[in-house]
């Protein structure tokens, strides 16, 4: 019985595991594709529309933009102030975009929405250690 249940626990570990990986395999593939897609058009008011469009369908990004009442303003507001001092790439890492794809920087920037440009750049920047 007890090796019974450890097998059960150890699959159910391995499942949250490798659901998880995958759920971060695909955010990443989608911010590298956006990326691309919109590195010689950063302006381009679509891809804000793109980006909020994807994180409202990811469950755990989506709960974060409901509890913090985020609308595309929000996400358009951000991106202008990351765009001032993040404008720059990094091999598939791109702060004003990036940023919105990750779960804890999503939160910050969005807890923090009124800070400074420089202070937000900063702390994406610190976080994807660019």
């Amino acid at each position: 019985m007890n090796e019974f249940f450890l097998i059960v626990l150890l699959v159910l570990v391995t499942f949250v595991f490798l659901t998880g990986l995958c759920r971060a395999l695909v955010m990443s593939k989608r911010s590298v594709a956006l990326i691309e897609k919109y590195e010689r058009d950063k302006n381009n008011p679509k891809l804000i529309h793109e980006i909020f469009e994807i994180i409202s369908k990811d469950i755990y990004l989506g709960n974060i933009l409901k509890k913090n009442n985020a609308t595309e303003k929000d996400i358009f507001a951000l991106h202008k102030k990351l765009m001032k001092f993040g404008d720059f790439r990094k091999y598939n890492r791109y702060v004003p975009i990036t940023s919105f794809f990750n779960k804890t920087t999503l939160k910050y920037l969005l807890e923090h929405k009124d800070d400074d440009a420089k202070s937000l750049t900063e702390k994406m920047m610190n976080h994807f250690h660019i």
